[in-house]
């Protein structure tokens, strides 16, 4: 089996070999090291004090029984939980609560998806999970998922303040839709809180955007609507303290950035009920913001994220599209300069 880097932080680097997990901690910020063969660079630390953290999570999927099924490939496989097993979004879901609450998060950003189809168990469910965990410190968002039937919880865009960094929360929903929108009064309200924050803006939401300039500008882009990317981005370009935008619904590891919007980055984080299991950690520091990608590493979770390497194999190489490359996943995020600031 292949090593494979998951993690790099400033500190700490994981790699898995299939599903042995190896913590390496406790080393030297942007420093080269030689870990079980495979030479790897932790990430520059931002300067100053730490003065909080964040975790996030998407595509949770409570209740999901099949995984795999996809009218795009509808060729399989499709894989479900061992029979007497619990199914394996709780299974998973509960291995990334715990890892996640054992970093003590100031907020828990949960991004879409909570459930397969909105039914209300399956909403009850994800709740059951995560709010006796993270209480009120838990911040979520519907995804398509969550209104194929005009369902209208966890609707709304949401902000929350943090030690050096402001969390605005999108709702990227188009009820009954599986595509993206973000209205007129939801760019507005964003950028009244922008432009009001003393902060770095970190903006999460479920759906990705378009990128400007792609040749196929599409009314049925998978993520936001081009008129509503192209309205975002040009926010993002003349508030200088927004510092990213955050997304899943793809279950994939990326990172995009625009020319408008020179080095913020337009991120999607992979899901947490499939391969390679995914959450993110963001170290906010006096002087910039880590994002540190985290594979859910419990046993029982490696064992299933390791059978679903198999998912969609007679179409894509599915591995390679849902980790992603390491820069996709874990990065130094720095402030913008303010208006009338020195480059």
């Amino acid at each position: 089996m292949t090593i494979e880097v998951s993690t790099v932080a400033d500190d700490l680097v994981v790699l898995h070999d299939g599903a042995n997990p190896h913590r390496f901690d406790g080393l030297e910020p942007d420093t080269t090291y030689e870990l079980l063969g495979t030479e790897v660079r932790t990430l520059p630390r931002p300067p100053g004090e730490l003065l909080s953290v964040v975790v996030t999570v998407n595509d949770v999927h409570f209740g999901e029984f099949e995984c795999g099924v996809l009218e795009e490939f509808p060729g399989g496989p499709i894989l479900r939980a061992a029979d007497g097993a619990d199914p394996y979004p709780e299974m998973m879901n509960r291995a990334a609560v715990a890892e996640m609450a054992a970093l003590g998060p100031g907020a828990v950003v949960v991004k879409g998806d909570l459930t397969l189809d909105g039914a209300p168990d399956e909403y009850d469910a994800f709740l059951a999970c995560y709010e006796p965990a993270f209480g009120d410190r838990l911040v979520h968002v519907r995804g398509n998922h969550d209104a194929y039937h005009g369902q209208s919880y966890a609707a709304g865009p949401q902000v929350r303040d943090m030690a050096g960094a402001r969390l605005a929360v999108l709702d990227t929903v188009q009820p009954t839709s599986t595509y993206g929108r973000v209205s007129t009064e939801q760019l507005d309200w964003l950028d009244e809180v922008a432009a009001g924050s003393d902060r770095p803006v970190l903006v999460f939401g479920h759906h990705h955007p378009w990128a400007p300039g792609s040749r196929n500008r599409s009314d049925t882009y998978f993520g936001i609507h081009p008129d509503d990317s192209e309205r975002l981005i040009d926010l993002v370009a003349r508030q200088p303290r927004i510092v990213g935008y955050f997304a899943g619904h793809t279950h994939r590891n990326r990172v995009r950035r625009f020319a408008v919007t020179g080095d913020v980055p337009w991120v999607e984080v992979a899901c947490v009920k499939d391969f390679p299991g995914s959450w993110a950690e963001y170290r906010v520091f006096e002087g910039g913001i880590l994002q540190v990608h985290h594979r859910i590493s419990s046993p029982e979770a490696l064992a299933w994220s390791e059978q679903c390497r198999s998912l969609y194999s007679h179409a894509i190489d599915y591995v390679a599209y849902a980790m992603g490359g390491l820069g996709d996943r874990s990065f130094p995020i720095w402030p913008r300069p303010l208006s009338g600031s020195p480059a």
